[in-house]
């Protein structure tokens, strides 16, 4: 989640067809016509993989924690579980044939290559829809939910509800191009997303996104490109004004707060004291994150550690328990990042934000097309409906799912696709 979008409480802080890739990032051939769109593939040497799992076996530790809690960050117990687990029992082979198995394509705009999965439903009135990644996340959050929304009669929707599914990887982030300059910010990305769309063939679409992905398509919905009917957020921008103000000067809590309004206070308030150690570092010196370039266990610690109520279901799951994600996916998107270099690359968005800024990540920007929200319970505030139906003019849907928080899709992907099938249908009569 970017802090450089936050308010101001912390601001002083403020190929022919197939790619091989035989270096830490993977490069997509380049194609002779401009705007052209390429397939892509991927391949990781064995020298690489076996590379990874010798730095986890030879990972120097710390000593324990002083507390027998979290409040000092990603406890050892916890990532000696994973790096145990990582070194002896993953198996990235497994992600790799699923990421094969799907239509990866690379199209070069704004002079970078952005990669993205694109996969058609059988039904051709699907209505198109471009999902959007955040930070520590990539495209893998994504994968749970393809079928369900391209195929959805073989996984308990209708065949009216299919979605066209094209799914990009962030500038920087997985298998996209990195920026070689700064300025890469949600507005840029927002502007390259309504190209790829458009470059795609399709004439009205939709859009969706949480974390950065929410500010990628909040901005699309303030430009309004030709063909957006709509979008939809599983983290919101609908924080009053007052709340902010007071949230930036440490509190209190504003008076005359519902019950819900209260309980979303209650999650800002803490995540703002407690939660946004790793975006203030990104934000002000990504570079100088050497160490989770060099560690994979490093890494995948600084990735853990994002939000409290996420931490903690991972904590859960290298302890044995059943959640919404396994050790594998949790392994999955760390080891992603590791292959293609990009710890520090995506970092870099944190800090391209912060310098050419574009509002409070949580504030309302006056949104005027039709906008969805639904807010899941452990997210890092769940919205209340009264936040969202003054943030949003042309609320369509708003909903209050039983059970999943920041990585919605990747931890509830059934419950995240009836969201977005509901969602959108309001607007599907307009394509």
């Amino acid at each position: 989640m970017p802090e450089g979008l936050l308010p101001t409480r912390r601001d002083v802080l403020v190929a022919t067809a197939l790619t091989s890739v035989a270096t830490m990032m993977p490069m997509p051939l380049r194609a002779a016509a401009s705007g052209a769109i390429r397939p892509f593939g991927m391949t990781f040497p064995q020298e690489q993989l076996d590379d990874l799992r010798r730095r986890v076996s030879a990972t120097r530790w710390p000593d324990r924690e002083t507390v027998a809690d979290d409040t000092q960050g990603v406890q050892l117990a916890t990532i000696r579980t994973l790096a145990e687990y990582w070194a002896a029992d993953y198996d990235w082979s497994k992600m790799a044939a699923r990421l094969e198995a799907l239509p990866q394509f690379v199209t070069e705009i704004d002079g970078l290559d952005i990669h993205f999965i694109h996969v058609r439903s059988k039904r051709e009135t699907a209505l198109p829809l471009i999902v959007t990644h955040g930070w520590p996340g990539s495209i893998i959050e994504q994968l749970k939910i393809i079928g369900p929304l391209s195929d959805p009669t073989a996984h308990g929707g209708t065949a009216s509800d299919a979605f066209h599914v094209v799914i990009p990887s962030l500038p920087g982030y997985g298998f996209s191009g990195k920026p070689t300059g700064p300025e890469w910010t949600p507005v840029r990305i927002a502007r390259a997303w309504a190209v790829l769309m458009q470059r795609l063939g399709y004439a009205k679409y939709v859009a969706q996104g949480g974390d950065w992905g929410n500010a990628v398509s909040e901005q699309m919905a303030l430009q309004q490109p030709p063909g957006l009917l709509g979008i939809h957020t599983n983290m919101a921008a609908t924080v009053p004004a007052d709340v902010s103000k007071a949230l930036a000067a440490g509190g209190p809590a504003p008076a005359g707060l519902s019950p819900d309004e209260k309980h979303a206070w209650d999650q800002l308030d803490d995540f703002y004291k407690n939660g946004l150690g790793y975006a203030i570092e990104m934000n002000n010196r990504p570079q100088t994150l050497y160490g989770i370039v060099d560690s994979p266990v490093g890494l995948a610690a600084w990735m853990l550690d994002h939000d409290i109520r996420s931490y903690r279901l991972i904590a859960r799951v290298f302890d044995g328990k059943t959640e919404g994600l396994t050790r594998d996916d949790i392994l999955d998107n760390v080891t992603l990042y590791w292959l293609t270099n990009t710890a520090i690359s995506s970092a870099r968005l944190y800090w391209d934000n912060a310098h050419f800024p574009s509002g409070g990540f949580f504030d309302p920007r006056g949104i005027k097309i039709p906008v969805a929200v639904s807010a899941f319970p452990d997210e890092i505030y769940q919205a209340p409906r009264s936040w969202a139906e003054r943030a949003y003019p042309k609320l369509i849907h708003y909903n209050r799912p039983e059970k999943g928080g920041h990585f919605a899709a990747w931890e509830q992907p059934a419950a995240f696709s009836a969201e977005l099938r509901a969602a959108f249908r309001p607007l599907r009569q307009t394509t």
